[in-house]
Order: structure tokens, then sequence, then C-alpha cells
């Protein structure tokens, strides 16, 4: 399976950046064809420019987007890796949302309601929060974690087989905890077609 991870972190030596190596490991092992999109290292800019609207608007899909819509639509697979910032996902990520799933190429509007279009066989969300399990369920924010991206991003978009993974409390685990989510990641990856 053709599979694009989208990873968001600017530390390169984070804990994030070493699911992603064990991730895409996994997915390389179990024989699929992988491609990395690691936002910051490629300076991605994440705002919808005024003349970029524009040409949406009339069909005229801008070079800058086009290149990352080569990248999704070549996808049978999708991955998202990122930090949990105020409770979504970090701002670049969200602006690679904005700009490259666009109307006509991700879903369209109808007389009968939004329909997505996206053909992707499955798609995987792995998140590291900083807080703790049971401080989202304290504060009935467990729900805010995750569907943001999962339900109303990729589901919207047609996306139908989306799963996600939340790793609590990742500045507090031991090294043998840590080491065990690296182990998982890269199971993920060898078992992600199946």
């Amino acid at each position: 399976m053709n599979t694009l991870i989208v990873y968001t972190h600017p530390n390169p030596t984070s804990f994030n950046h070493a699911i992603l190596d064990n991730i895409s490991e996994g997915l390389k092992k179990a024989g699929h064809d992988v491609r990395i999109k690691d936002l910051y290292k490629e300076n991605f800019d994440p705002v919808l420019h005024a003349e970029d609207l524009a040409k949406l608007q009339t069909g005229d899909i801008p070079e800058r987007i086009g290149k990352q819509q080569e990248d999704l639509l070549w996808a049978e697979g999708l991955v998202f890796i990122y930090p949990l910032w105020w409770f979504d996902r970090p701002a670049m990520l969200k602006g690679w949302f904005d700009l490259v799933l666009t109307n006509g190429l991700a879903f369209e509007y109808s007389d009968k309601g939004v329909r997505g279009l996206l053909k992707h066989k499955k798609a995987l969300v792995i998140i590291t929060a900083g807080g703790s399990k049971q401080y989202f369920i304290d504060t009935d924010a467990l729900q805010l974690i995750h569907r943001p991206v999962t339900d109303g991003t990729l589901s919207f978009c047609g996306i139908n087989d989306v799963t996600h993974r939340i790793y609590y409390d990742v500045a507090n685990l031991s090294d043998d905890e840590r080491a065990d989510i690296l182990k998982e990641s890269a199971i993920l990856g060898e078992t992600f077609a199946d």
C-alpha cells in the first residue's frame, strides 16, 4: 500500500520523531511504499493566502497546493503523527488540511449535503499528549483530542476506516514505557494494511 505519513513536530529529536521512525520502519518492513511529509522540515507555509483562495474559487489550483495534493492522491493509506496542542493538532497541520483538502478534491456539496471524495483505504492518527488520560476524562475533554481530525476532517472527506492512538502523559513516562510505545508504533506500521 502506498502510505503517506504527515508528521508535524518542530523538534527533530523529539519522541514524536522516534515514533515516526518506528512506524515508517514497520510500514517498510511490511512492504509498503512510504512517503514522509515532515511539515516543519519542509518549512510548509500553512496560511491560506487571499490569492490562493481566489484561485481555488475559480478551480485553478496554486502550484504549492497542487504538489501537496499529488502526494495525498498518491497514497492509499494515511498516517498522521503530532503532539496535542491546546486540545487540537498543531496550527501547521491544521493549515495543511485547510490548504490540501479542498472542495472538489476531498469533498463536495450537493443538494443531498456534503459528500466525501477521498478514496483512501484507511488512516491512522497518532497523538502524544502531555496530560494524563484521567485529566482528560475528569475535564470531559477526551473527545476533543482525536475527533477534530478523525471525524471532523478525515471521515468528513470520505475515509471510513480511521483509527487513532493517543499516548498520554508523555513527558513523565519512564524509559521502559517509551520503549513500549516505540515497539507498538513499529507494530502499527507492520499491521497497517490488516
